[in-house]
């Protein structure tokens, strides 16, 4: 019957309620500005991370590799294009 059990996806639920709460912490809490960024950004990747391996079940496949190759690529795209829009609009370096 243990083996029936979703151990893996119920710890995965109660540690995304603990970063929930974390989060809603920076709300309650009076924090500065680059703490409450910290803190959000830190806990954003981690409960991405979570829901992508837990949820999604992102390394439970024989391609696991080619799906982690396209996270990591997707990564990469959306960062080249936050910090190039940052550059040319907002640091006007274009």
């Amino acid at each position: 019957m243990s083996e029936l059990f979703p151990r893996k996806q119920i710890m995965g639920f109660v540690f995304s309620l603990v970063l929930t709460a974390v989060a809603m912490g920076v709300y309650f809490f009076d924090m500065s500005y680059a703490v409450a960024m910290t803190v959000l950004l830190i806990t954003a990747f981690l409960q991405a991370g979570l829901q992508l391996v837990v949820f999604m079940h992102a390394g439970e496949t024989e391609d696991k590799g080619a799906i982690y190759a396209n996270v990591y690529y997707g990564v990469i795209i959306a960062l080249f294009t936050v910090f190039g829009t940052l550059l040319v609009l907002v640091w006007d370096m274009g």
